[in-house]
């Protein structure tokens, strides 16, 4: 398993359909083509798979991306309290007086 903080902010959920929509797509594409329903070739609809790509990537970059999650893992951050640690929310050399 890993270590890594899952973001469920609606831009990386919907992001995250884009492997499972090509395999879908794909899957019946091809179950198209086997049926022999219409003219459903292979070689003539996988246009379609571009198109549901696209409209996923468009989705995901006009979903707002309040509450993201930055791809830290957990083994990488330090203990709070431990000599080196970033406080919460707060960047080095941000909320400090300069």
């Amino acid at each position: 398993m890993s270590n890594r903080i899952r973001c469920t902010c609606r831009r990386c959920t919907i992001r995250g359909l884009m492997g499972p929509a090509a395999i879908i797509t794909v899957g019946v594409l091809f179950l198209l083509d086997q049926l022999r329903v219409g003219d459903f070739s292979f070689g003539r609809t996988f246009p379609v798979i571009l198109i549901v790509l696209g409209i996923i990537s468009l989705a995901g970059a006009l979903s707002p991306a309040d509450g993201h999650i930055s791809g830290e893992t957990l083994a990488a951050a330090p203990a709070p309290g431990t000599p080196g640690a970033i406080p919460q929310n707060q960047m080095p050399g941000q909320g400090q007086g300069q």
